[in-house]
């Protein structure tokens, strides 16, 4: 396996990268407005079913430049980090992955939401995305516990989350309004102390 490499500068929120060999996750830029607009509105239909309701406005290029800002102020504020996907040999947008809702103090905790675009979906990339976001919540931001919500009718979803090492924890009634409904979900969790504990068994 490749070895990932995340870099962060406080002084230039925009310069955080978390890459390998294959792919490079990074804040979103105003440049990547075409490529964003491109994918999101070519898997519409496949993305709608799990995200809010889409605004009038929401492909447009005013709206997605209003997004950058918000992602570069929540990330300079602490509260999210906010990432593009995209597969390093030719830069090719693929989706994307927010770590948001950090807290700090007794929680040291944060929650993870994803979005593939529909020609990715389903060959692995989000899974390798996870294996470079997953070192850098822990060790970068020392966070103790990550927490991911997902429908429960879906099944790729969760076994991302299973795959990359997620307990599932509970059932959520009406927890999000996704799609213009408000939603059940599945909570889902990884703890730092996770892999001590898996590395633990395997040493036995």
């Amino acid at each position: 396996m490749a070895k990932s490499v995340f870099r962060f500068l406080s002084r230039q929120p925009d310069t955080t990268e978390l890459e390998d060999a294959s792919y490079l996750l990074r804040l979103p830029r105003y440049a990547d407005f075409n490529q964003w607009h491109r994918l999101r509105a070519e898997s519409r239909t496949f993305l709608e079913p799990w995200e809010p309701a889409w605004r009038r406005d929401e492909l447009t290029e005013g709206a997605f430049r209003a997004r950058v800002i918000r992602a570069r102020q929540e990330y300079a504020s602490g509260q999210a980090v906010p990432l593009f996907l995209f597969m390093k040999t030719n830069m090719t947008l693929l989706g994307g992955l927010t770590i948001g809702y950090i807290r700090r103090g007794v929680a040291q905790s944060c929650m993870i939401g994803y979005w593939m675009g529909e020609p990715y979906a389903g060959q692995g990339h989000m899974f390798a995305a996870l294996q470079l976001v997953i070192p850098y919540i822990f060790t970068g931001l020392e966070l103790h516990r990550i927490e991911a919500a997902c429908i429960p009718d879906n099944e790729r979803s969760i076994r991302l989350l299973e795959k990359a090492g997620f307990q599932r924890e509970g059932y959520l009634r009406g927890y999000l309004r996704i799609n213009g409904q408000w939603r059940d979900h599945v909570m889902f969790s990884r703890l730092a102390t996770d892999a001590q504990k898996s590395r633990t068994t395997n040493d036995r």
